[in-house]
């Protein structure tokens, strides 16, 4: 480069936007891997209480697994709510994309000996760390459940006729 270029500073980052399409990967790639596991999943599920997890699954036998997406390092140390998770389902699993120094979920305050952690892309994913069971509460899976369900199927008659959505 000559001197009369002008310089480029480094970028500080992915920008948010870039953050939502490997977010959506991540989504994509563990959607796929629970479903070869028969577990479905949906995302952006809300709880009560106003919390919305990335994405919830229940298996064929109704256990229920939440999955935090992180794909930056920011939003994982700066997440103080996801601990609130854990009372809503059997299994929880951090996602995180290819490359992503996932070191400081081994932290105590991450709580590895009960969560588990998955290396994903757009294409599929791996348990790098199988998450510890701990059973709901039979009303809490039946509320759950129910939730689930619900929710899907409104998302479905919302794909078949948008004016559902509006109110009709």
């Amino acid at each position: 480069m000559d001197a009369a270029s002008p310089s480029v500073a480094p970028a500080a980052g992915p920008s948010p936007d870039a953050e939502a399409l490997v977010a959506a990967d991540v989504v994509r790639g563990v959607s796929r891997m629970l479903l070869r596991h028969d577990c479905v999943a949906i995302a952006e599920v809300p709880l009560e209480g106003g919390r919305r997890v990335d994405l919830m699954a229940l298996d064929a036998r109704g256990a229920v697994v939440i999955v935090e997406i992180k794909v930056s390092r920011a939003d994982l140390l700066g997440d103080s709510k996801w601990q609130e998770y854990l009372a809503h389902c059997d299994r929880f699993f951090w996602a995180v994309p290819h490359g992503f120094d996932h070191r400081p979920l081994e932290q105590p305050h991450f709580l590895p000996e009960r969560t588990g952690l998955i290396v994903a892309d757009r294409y599929d994913a791996a348990v790098a760390r199988e998450a510890a069971t701990v059973p709901l509460a039979a009303a809490l899976r039946r509320k759950a459940t129910l939730a689930f369900a619900r929710r899907a199927g409104r998302r479905l008659l919302g794909m078949l006729d948008p004016d559902v959505a509006d109110g009709f």
